[in-house]
């Protein structure tokens, strides 16, 4: 069996775009991983086009995610943290002896968002700062679209064998912030 791909986006934030970049970078993931009838939406982040999930029950999740994490990340000491987006598949599990004994979550594809908060110093550190965040957006979204299109991308996915809702698999928004995980 085939280890789950990790796909990584590394970001330095600062408190003015923070919670728009993770928010866009959240919705991205999503937009290229959920195989439902997904009506789609863009979020604009310095300058950098992003692609969305228009679902009210998307939406409110990723808010609340990205609220978490932001509170989380603003009280900590070490002003970094990780939001983990990990697709799975439902599949039969079993006892010792080839028992079904319900079924368990087999992750296929996590992505990792490493998010640091700095905050510029002046106009000019701004002006850099934020040319280098929009450089890392792009950078993501290639990211993205790279992975999702390739062989390996697509050979993650299993197959679709129920495709009510907006996604046929289950998946997970975790944010860890000094190694704790949020609620």
């Amino acid at each position: 069996m085939n280890a789950q791909p990790t796909i990584t986006v590394d970001l330095v934030l600062d408190r003015q775009n923070a919670r728009d970049v993770l928010t866009g970078v959240l919705h991205a993931i999503l937009f290229h991983r959920l195989f439902g009838t997904v009506k789609p939406q863009t979020f604009e982040v310095l300058d950098v086009t992003m692609p969305g999930v228009s679902d009210a029950t998307m939406e409110r999740l990723v808010q609340d995610k990205v609220d978490s994490f932001w509170r989380a990340l603003e009280g900590a000491a070490e002003k970094r943290g990780q939001l983990t987006v990990t697709f799975s598949e439902k599949k039969p599990k079993k006892s010792w002896f080839q028992v079904y004994v319900g079924e368990e979550d087999v992750p296929w594809e996590q992505w990792v968002v490493n998010a640091e908060l700095r905050q510029p110093r002046g106009e000019r550190d701004r002006l850099a700062f934020d040319a280098t965040l929009t450089n890392a957006l792009r950078k993501a979204m290639m990211t993205m679209l790279t992975h999702t299109a390739s062989e390996k991308g697509r050979a993650a996915v299993p197959l679709i064998t129920n495709a009510t809702g907006i996604s046929p698999f289950p998946f997970r928004i975790a944010g860890i912030v000094n190694g704790v995980e949020l609620p």
